[in-house]
């Protein structure tokens, strides 16, 4: 099993909190206010919100990403010689700068593809401006509908940012959510702007699976 002994990188404060890198071993881990987000040791969810949303869609070449993570997304999109853009939208500077140095290797460096667009900002403040359309988006900002580290994350699942994103996408475009926990009640609130919902569970070594929820053609009420 992985190695208990914690060595702390770095811990930097910010608006939202308290963010930390720390090492186990040859791997790292990212916690945000005490509560642990995400690490290098398991990125499969990760890449599987990327595979899944393309599964499900034809000819994507422009891809969004929330969350920068541990960059296994990013890595996931930059593998498809498809994918000509892939913009990842990140709030927080440490996570970016980590990216660039300590977790470099684990996604083989996609921030310095050339296809990559990295945004320092507030995803949801950030899609009220942006005038992009994209044929997937992909949202890995917190945990999940039910258990967020950021209260404001919250705004991630309700009904107004539902619409806003399904105005974004493409023709065919898809919109996939990690989250590490089941939900029901949110797979129900997506069917009421998307006509084809998915549930995809994607199980794990140790503990319950995490999921992707996976939203394609939106009523066009919604549009």
């Amino acid at each position: 099993m992985y190695d208990q002994t914690r060595n702390i990188i770095q811990r930097v404060r910010t608006p939202r909190g308290d963010i930390q890198l720390q090492q186990r071993g040859s791997h790292y881990e990212i916690i945000s206010n005490g509560t642990f987000l995400m690490a290098t040791y398991n990125g499969e969810s990760e890449r599987r919100l990327v595979s899944a949303a393309l599964q499900n869609t034809t000819g994507a070449s422009n891809v969004l990403i929330g969350g920068l993570g541990a960059g296994f997304s990013l890595a996931e999109a930059l593998r498809h010689e498809q994918i000509m853009q892939a913009t990842v939208i990140e709030i927080e500077e440490a996570i970016i700068t980590w990216n660039r140095t300590y977790l470099a290797a684990f996604s083989h460096h996609a921030l310095e593809d050339t296809r990559t667009k990295i945004i320092q900002a507030d995803f949801l403040e950030w899609i009220e401006t942006t005038e992009e359309e994209f044929d997937v988006i992909c949202l890995d900002i917190d945990n999940g509908p039910d258990w967020t580290v950021t209260d404001s994350n919250t705004s991630l699942y309700q009904r107004r940012t539902l619409h806003v994103l399904a105005g974004l996408l493409s023709f065919n475009g898809v919109l996939a959510f990690w989250s590490a926990a089941s939900s029901q009640a949110f797979a129900e609130k997506l069917k009421e702007y998307f006509q084809e919902v998915q549930t995809i569970p994607v199980p794990q070594e140790r503990g319950e699976a995490d999921y992707i929820y996976l939203a394609k053609a939106p009523f066009s009420s919604v549009l």
